[in-house]
């Protein structure tokens, strides 16, 4: 096999890690195209909203910031853009002025529960023709990558928080 062979195995980790990055930027623009066309919202709203519908009580700005994997003042701008449509409240948490809790309000429970019905659809669309039995080995097959590279981090020091 000649050295840039598309086909080279010793660059399988390269190809796999750009397949992987590629398969997910086309899904995402697909997903941000109908999320703003059918609800007029941005995907990093989606992600607010749907770290908010699993916590009852709320999440503190900085919890919300570390689960959506951005950044406090990104966040600050989402939850005031998310609160101005009426679908999250912040409360401030008992006599702390400082912590502040975003909570996600009846409207935006329901408008939340549609968003991820569709988000769900378009999914199942976008993957259509797929075999079951194949997903759920890519399922488990990129779970592994995750793990070994969460592992390899760790023993580095280099791993702050572990990722879902």
């Amino acid at each position: 096999m000649a050295v840039g062979d598309s086909h080279d195995e010793s660059k399988l980790e390269l190809r796999l890690w750009l397949r992987l990055l590629s398969t997910t930027k086309l899904i995402s623009q697909e997903l941000r195209r109908r999320l703003r066309t059918d609800f007029n919202a941005t995907l990093p709203q989606f992600d607010v909203l749907s770290q908010l519908y699993r916590e009852n009580d709320g999440l503190r700005l900085g919890e919300l910031s570390q689960r959506t994997m951005v950044t406090n003042g990104n966040v600050t701008g989402l939850v005031e853009r998310l609160e101005g449509d009426g679908l999250l409240v912040r409360e401030r948490l008992g006599q702390d002025k400082r912590v502040t809790v975003a909570k996600l309000t009846e409207h935006g429970r329901r408008e939340f529960e549609k968003m991820a019905a569709a988000h769900e659809s378009w999914l199942k669309e976008l993957m259509t023709g797929l075999d079951p039995i194949v997903l759920s080995g890519l399922f488990s097959h990129i779970g592994h990558i995750k793990r070994t590279a969460i592992e390899h981090l760790a023993r580095a020091g280099e791993l702050e928080t572990l990722p879902d």
